[in-house]
């Protein structure tokens, strides 16, 4: 196997030296403002299997970039909106490395730092999608 440069652990840990972090306690008490949007990044599998945060707006990891810039073709109108966003994943670690790459791209963000694993643990509120048919 190959020896890699960096891991996963230390380019998370780079992320979170230079973006934002919120902290689970902080997050549910953000829930109801309604100039904050959360993000979820998660795969649609993890949410219907745990759940997710009411009233987010789900971004599927691999289309992050491309529905922030609004020079895409993917852009997505909600990230032209004067809200604060706050990104999250299941433990924080996909969501640091996405919101240090939107940093590089100059878009204002945050995110949630010990993920929806947290947030449920915590006793925040949860949802699940509509089933598919």
């Amino acid at each position: 196997m190959a020896k890699l440069k960096l891991t996963a652990a230390e380019m998370v840990a780079a992320a979170r030296a230079r973006i934002v972090e919120v902290e689970t306690d902080e997050a549910i008490a953000l829930l109801d403002d309604p100039s904050i949007l959360f993000v979820d990044l998660r795969d649609p599998r993890e949410r219907e299997r745990v759940g997710m945060i009411p009233g987010n707006f789900h971004c599927p990891r691999g289309m992050l970039e491309f529905w922030i810039d609004p020079e895409s073709p993917y852009f997505k109108e909600v990230f032209g909106q004067d809200r604060r966003f706050v990104f999250h994943c299941a433990s924080g670690w996909r969501s640091a490395l996405a919101v240090a790459t939107l940093q590089d791209m100059g878009f204002d963000a945050a995110h949630l730092r010990d993920g929806f694993s947290a947030w449920a643990e915590a006793g925040g509120p949860v949802v699940f999608p509509a089933p598919r048919h």
